[in-house]
């Protein structure tokens, strides 16, 4: 009898930590299974890419808005291709170029017209006590364009006073062919007559049988007359014209780098007060112009970065 009774308790006992251990065993599954859902989270956060909700909440704000761009025709190659690259890099952003010339731009920028005043000149001092503050955002060679049919491969800097100021009339005197030269260059205003003139001291002084309002015009005007000598840009250089060395130096990005070209100047993009006063917006524009992307797209069109 006392048999039968220990026995019974035995069983009841062992039924108790069976189920004890059941239930503890549920638990640490159940834990078990937590903390790998946990990791795993955690895990798949740290190997994936953020989202943009996320970037705005590390304080990456998504850029919005526009941005003017109002001057000069000989930045419309850089114009073109900065506005490009900076749109794709943030699509909430629209920025359009016009290009009316460099002393129209600044203008804008004064009146408030536009965001930014291309300018392919340094500033004049007018200007900057109105306001403007002078960015310099590349540098660009300018190159004497001929036309295709023309000998002579080589002018001086007195050459060029000479022809520009009408002391040199033909061709023959500089040992090309006896032909009339034909004297081209861009309106009053523009950036590259502003820097052309002030770098050969002739300011005010030049004789010109045309003078043409956009850069794309000189050019055609040049290819098309025999005798025909112009000024442009040298990032818009191409096979239909000629263009000379100078002082026996060729127009190249190198040479200009070098300092052995002398016809170069700044590329400018004026701002009404400093950079820093200017809207978020364009402070970024800013920063990506000096950046590594912006130098890369200003060399891509010919033209040479500040360091």
């Amino acid at each position: 009898m006392m048999m039968r009774k220990f026995m019974k308790k035995a069983a009841i006992v062992a039924c108790c930590v069976a189920l004890i251990g059941g239930v503890l065993t549920g638990c640490s599954k159940s834990d078990n299974n937590k903390d790998l859902n946990n990791s795993n989270s955690n895990n798949q956060g740290a190997t994936n890419e953020p989202t943009k909700a996320e970037d705005n909440k590390q304080g990456n704000k998504k850029l919005s808005g526009s941005i003017m761009l109002v001057g000069s025709t000989s930045m419309e190659k850089l114009s073109r291709a900065v506005a490009e690259d900076f749109m794709s890099k943030n699509g909430g952003v629209i920025v359009t170029p016009e290009f009316v010339g460099s002393g129209a731009g600044i203008e804008a920028v004064l009146k408030g017209t536009a965001d930014i005043g291309n300018s392919s000149r340094n500033l004049k001092d007018a200007e900057k006590e109105a306001g403007a503050v002078e960015n310099i955002v590349a540098i660009d060679g300018i190159a004497v364009v001929l036309d295709k049919a023309n000998t002579v491969t080589n002018l001086t800097k007195d050459d060029l006073i000479g022809i520009y100021t009408g002391t040199i009339r033909n061709w023959s005197d500089l040992g090309g062919s006896n032909q009339p030269i034909v004297v081209i260059g861009r309106e009053a205003g523009s950036g590259t007559r502003g820097a052309f003139e002030e770098i050969l001291k002739i300011e005010d002084q030049c004789a010109y049988a045309n003078e043409l309002d956009n850069t794309g015009a000189v050019m055609a005007k040049v290819a098309s007359i025999p005798g025909a000598i112009g000024y442009v840009s040298l990032d818009v250089v191409d096979d239909s014209v000629n263009a000379a060395s100078l002082d026996g130096v060729a127009p190249t990005a190198e040479n200009i780098k070098a300092g052995d070209y002398f016809l170069s100047r700044p590329f400018v993009m004026a701002t009404k007060g400093a950079i820093s006063e200017q809207s978020e917006l364009v402070q970024a524009f800013f920063d990506y112009m000096y950046s590594e992307d912006g130098k890369a797209i200003i060399e891509a069109v010919g033209l040479i970065s500040i360091d």
